[in-house]
């Protein structure tokens, strides 16, 4: 991330701990807290593809009800209190540190990764701002992810299921969204947007055998057709706004006030950094996507194809790229580019990823070779036909946006 992380004493990186699921750890440090999290109600948010924008529609969407909401999610981009929302914005730099200075005893004791040692801070903040309900996106998978330890997650709302951390959450698509089914309890209410018939199967099969009531709902129609105004970009967010819709819905029967007024101006108010951004370098528009896996680089083309507007979407197309190692990129890059364009593969730092030699052997695709300094690259994207695009990572997102013209 560019410039100085001013958690880099109390957060180790991940890089040097890895994947590690389960709960026992996080637990045991929250019971010698005094279980905090027992304080406050929670949505659960699980999936691939979609999570952070209908955590964040739903935290909208309670927070126009007049509810003192909380909202915790990951990554971030440029600051670790981005990760904490709490009902008067973002938590500050100097709570985030008291909490984690204060909670790196227990965290030695109980050998918490990182993100368990984050999503404990975030607990804590809730229960001191007196949050009511806070809106949790599952980091990894669902069955052992920290927030699953919360024992009051009344509804659980599933985005789309597809093929990602298969080095976590197994190889096929039935054992990735068995592990994500794992959220799925009897005590809660889940909502599902469409699935493929793979992933539907098993959340169907999980929900029924822990009695769990689980309703399928369908894309919200678009503004042109009588369907709300979303305050988030693309097609792909009129599916996320249909689970972020039913997800409230649900609050509501289970006696939270919010009503119809609250729901759309949630919807409307809904911000989500890096999921197709518009911004512009020197002057010069281009799009920030945060795709990294293959359903969302088809997601991202599919938003491509169909523009409508004036930024020539059939002309030849520059594309800045980085991708971490785990990922597919091969696929990635299959799925983007058309005859024509041309794209640049960068590093990304402090993060093993691919590079452009890597992935021009596996596809056959001609990539050009990159700068070494971020501003040569941008300024060679922005000289692009059709509306340039930078996409693969979200750390990639988090390096470009300081460098981008301010916006009003």
């Amino acid at each position: 991330m560019p410039g100085r992380d001013p958690f880099s004493d109390l957060i180790a990186p991940f890089s040097r701990r890895g994947v590690d699921l389960g709960l026992e750890r996080l637990q045991g440090a929250l019971a010698e807290l005094g279980h905090p999290e027992r304080r406050f109600a929670a949505v659960q948010v699980a999936g691939t593809n979609g999570k952070g924008s209908i955590s964040t529609m739903v935290e909208r969407i309670a927070s126009a009800a007049g509810l003192r909401c909380g909202l915790y999610t990951s990554p971030h981009l440029l600051s670790w209190c981005e990760r904490i929302r709490l009902p008067d914005g973002l938590i500050a730099e100097v709570e985030l540190r008291r909490l984690l200075q204060g909670l790196q005893p227990l965290a030695l004791r109980h050998d918490l990764t990182p993100f368990e040692l984050v999503t404990a801070a975030a607990f804590l903040a809730f229960a001191e701002a007196g949050v009511e309900l806070a809106v949790l996106e599952v980091g990894l998978g669902g069955r052992l992810d920290a927030t699953t330890v919360h024992p009051r997650r009344d509804v659980l709302a599933f985005a789309s299921i597809g093929l990602d951390h298969t080095e976590a959450l197994g190889p096929t698509l039935a054992a990735i969204a068995t592990e994500k089914a794992g959220v799925l309890h009897g005590g809660g209410r889940a909502v599902s947007g469409p699935q493929t018939p793979e992933a539907a199967a098993v959340l169907q099969r999980q929900a029924e055998a822990c009695g769990c009531p689980l309703r399928w709902v369908e894309p919200l129609p678009p503004e042109a057709a009588g369907g709300p105004e979303l305050g988030l970009r693309g097609e792909l967010q009129r599916h996320n706004g249909a689970v972020a819709v039913a997800a409230a819905e649900a609050l509501a029967e289970l006696g939270w006030p919010i009503d119809a007024a609250a729901i759309q101006r949630g919807l409307r108010e809904a911000r989500w950094p890096g999921r197709l951004a518009r911004h512009r370098f020197g002057g010069r528009p281009l799009l920030l996507d945060g795709a990294h896996n293959p359903p969302a680089a088809e997601a991202l083309r599919r938003e491509l194809d169909g523009a409508a507007d004036a930024d020539n979407p059939t002309a030849p197309r520059r594309w800045l790229i980085a991708m971490q190692r785990h990922k597919d990129a091969p696929q990635l890059l299959q799925t983007l580019l058309r005859q024509g364009d041309q794209a640049r593969v960068l590093p990304l730092p402090e993060h093993p990823s691919w590079s452009a030699e890597e992935l021009e052997a596996a596809t056959g695709l001609p990539l050009q070779p990159a700068e070494d300094d971020l501003p040569s690259n941008l300024h060679w994207l922005v000289a692009s036909a059709a509306l340039p695009v930078a996409c693969g990572s979200l750390y990639l997102v988090a390096e470009l946006l300081p460098l981008l013209d301010a916006t009003d």
